[in-house]
């Protein structure tokens, strides 16, 4: 389970998340900071993934594909942005 109104406290950013898909290993800052939240221009890093899910805001972003403890990720700043 996650919550599904993250928000980054780095960027304030709302972080979106796209189910069944991975971000391309392309990615990068500028990527995310020049095209966030608009998601016709995402989907060309955009890799369709089944039981995956791409999460990202305007400074960070992760692949998940198995279940993964997001607290553990020290450097992400997302945080339950409304429960």
């Amino acid at each position: 389970r996650t919550c599904d109104q993250l928000r980054c406290t780095a960027c304030d950013f709302r972080v979106s998340l796209f189910n069944d898909y991975i971000w391309d290993q392309s990615c990068d800052y500028l990527f995310f900071r020049n095209n966030m939240p608009e998601l016709s221009k995402l989907r060309a890093k955009m890799i369709k993934k089944k039981g995956a899910r791409a999460y990202a805001c305007q400074c960070s972003w992760r692949s998940i594909d198995e279940l993964t403890d997001l607290q553990t990720q020290q450097q992400l700043r997302w945080v339950c942005g409304r429960h």
